[in-house]
């Protein structure tokens, strides 16, 4: 199984990402931002992560698609595997 490190993990922080700029949108402009000087934390931090998050997605999906054309050679027998 070749499944790429950069999909779950680009999954989870635009789930993660979602998360937040949803919050940070539906708090906006309300008193819990005072202490932060005014910054809506959670929508910007949310659309950083859901950025990165889909970033990550479409990188390990480019990568995967690249590997089902070309796969690479069979391993020898008695080959050992290092790193990929």
């Amino acid at each position: 199984m070749n499944l790429d490190l950069r999909i779950p993990m680009g999954l989870m922080f635009t789930f993660t990402g979602a998360i937040m700029t949803t919050w940070g949108i539906k708090t906006n402009g309300d008193a819990i931002y005072e202490k932060s000087l005014g910054i809506n934390a959670n929508l910007w931090w949310g659309l950083v992560l859901l950025a990165f998050g889909l970033a990550m997605f479409i990188l390990g999906q480019r990568s995967q698609r690249r590997l089902a054309k070309n796969p690479p050679p069979p391993e020898e027998e008695g080959d050992v595997r290092r790193g990929h």
